[in-house]
């Protein structure tokens, strides 16, 4: 009897079909390796098309690296680089046979009439090298992930480290003929003639600082720095509040000391008038819930986004960054503070070499995003040994941990209040009772000099000398009152996307709402 198709011997390499869905080819183009490495060896201009976008390492062929490493050597050295330089190169290295020999370095130009497509070709290598480099990166943290001796925590810190190194290490920006960056320069120019402040960037909400600064600039990083007590937290909210409330400018607050119902409280007594001491505990008069009631749905309109992660990373910063620029078209970032930042996963020998990395990609991230950060920075307790009106005035070498924050930064503002230290009045005897003074001790664009603002110390609010307490606008029907929700509110948080309520001592529930 004939078999039948059950009866055939199966072998057991053929007992179960090959289903390719069980494994990946690692992501490559080796005929496109082909093709840039033979074009390489017959333009002699090619090189300098494609050196910043291609390494050995980018190319997936083993012998492909070697090849390229020989025409990067020859290049750098300023030989030409052609078939017969390409083998000699190779032959002094000693891996001349491991490439295939003299007949493959043939083969490869043999078979390429033109570099015209060069750079198109060395971007899909690029772009294939960083997929392997991702597919690495995710099969080591997979690996550790199935260790239980691994701390968890600890690992999304190493990979969220690793994960931004790897993006830093790819993120390239090409040049630009000066042309249309002139256009973009008179553009700027012609609009801030047209202001009568003479204003080009965000404002900051005070005038004598707006004189000197033209508003906090585009790709700017700001550093804001004080001793403790010295107020430099009130100073950025009440920047915060100018720029949201005041100018309806879209701002991001990233709190890493107090939690959002602090902050929220704060800007309440900052915007209502009421003291900080009657925000904790409600004990307010008629007159102070009246105010609340009348001034508060301000703030509620306010497009003021604020983050209250604790230990917050620079990568996750970048994200949360780019997802508030993108969906909420924020103009300013501000940090409270740079001290309380992380580069988790990153090795560091020290923190001052941590703190100095932080610095510069928060340099880097107001580049990219094309929006002034402003980071809030401590100082070290040298200013207390010092004696005199002289003496407790802030230095650049007072800044805390690291000389990296003064040298990323382009503008730097010290927030000084000489009545801290009994200091009643100045070197023309003006008196300094209840005054603060900015002091911009590093600003590229512009001048340095010092703005004298008033301090509201129980409003925790910092305002033009000349000027008294401002009358506020009515909000809107002050039939709504304060224990209702701040329903329809900008001012949000973006921790997560769940709801969180929160007790406030307003007199009824706050209701931060997620975007």
């Amino acid at each position: 009897m004939p078999n039948t198709p059950s009866d055939k011997p199966r072998s057991k390499n053929t007992s179960k079909a090959f289903d390719s869905s069980y494994g990946h080819k690692q992501p490559q183009a080796v005929d496109i390796e082909k093709v840039v490495l033979g074009a390489l060896m017959i333009d002699k201009d090619a090189f300098s098309m494609i050196s910043e976008t291609l390494r050995p390492e980018t190319f997936y062929e083993p012998r492909h690296q070697k090849i390229y490493n020989a025409i990067q050597t020859l290049s750098m050295n300023e030989h030409p680089v052609d078939i017969m330089t390409v083998v000699d190169e190779l032959q002094r290295e000693g891996t001349l046979e491991a490439v295939g020999g003299a007949p493959y370095i043939v083969e490869l130009s043999s078979h390429v009439a033109s570099s015209a497509h060069i750079e198109y070709h060395a971007h899909i290598l690029a772009q294939k090298f960083l997929a392997r480099q991702l597919i690495s990166y995710a099969s080591v943290v997979e690996t550790k992930a199935f260790d239980e001796t691994v701390d968890v925590e600890e690992l999304m810190q190493e990979a969220e480290g690793s994960l931004f190194e790897l993006s830093q290490r790819n993120m390239k920006k090409d040049y630009t003929q000066v042309s249309p960056v002139i256009t973009k320069a008179i553009d700027i120019l012609q609009k801030a003639s047209a202001n009568s402040g003479g204003l080009t960037g965000v404002p900051t909400g005070y005038t004598k600082l707006d004189e000197k600064t033209s508003g906090w600039q585009s790709s700017d990083l700001v550093i804001i720095a004080g001793r403790p007590a010295m107020g430099k937290t009130s100073f950025a909210l009440s920047l915060a509040k100018n720029i949201a409330v005041d100018y309806n400018t879209p701002i991001a607050f990233f709190s890493l000391e107090m939690n959002n119902v602090q902050l929220v409280n704060r800007l309440i007594s900052n915007v209502c008038e009421i003291p900080g001491s009657k925000m904790l505990n409600g004990q307010l008069t008629k007159d102070e819930w009246e105010r609340l009631d009348k001034n508060i749905q301000q703030l509620q309109r306010a497009p003021l986004y604020v983050d209250d992660t604790p230990g917050l990373s620079i990568f996750e910063l970048r994200t949360k960054a780019r997802r508030l620029v993108r969906e909420k078209n924020v103009k300013i970032i501000m940090i409270d503070y740079l001290q309380l930042m992380n580069a988790n996963g990153m090795k560091f020998g020290s923190r001052q070499e941590e703190v100095s990395k932080i610095s510069q990609s928060l340099k880097g991230l107001a580049k990219e995003l094309d929006i002034p950060i402003l980071a809030l920075s401590q100082l070290n307790r040298t200013v207390e040994n010092r004696e005199g009106l002289e003496g407790k005035r802030p230095q650049l070498s007072d800044l805390r941990e690291s000389g990296a924050i003064e040298q990323d930064a382009d503008m730097v503002l010290f927030v000084h209040r000489p009545e801290y230290y009994h200091i009643l009045t100045d070197e023309k005897g003006n008196d300094l009772r209840g005054m603060a003074q900015i002091i911009i001790a590093k600003h590229r664009k512009g001048a340095t000099g010092d703005v004298l603002l008033t301090f509201k110390g129980q409003f925790t609010r910092f305002q033009d000398p000349e000027r008294n307490s401002p009358e506020i606008p009515d909000a809107a029907d002050s039939s709504e009152i304060i224990g209702s929700k701040l329903n329809g509110s900008d001012l949000t948080s973006f921790n997560d996307f769940n709801d969180i309520n929160t007790d406030a001592p307003l007199g009824g529930p706050v209701d931060v709402a997620p975007f």
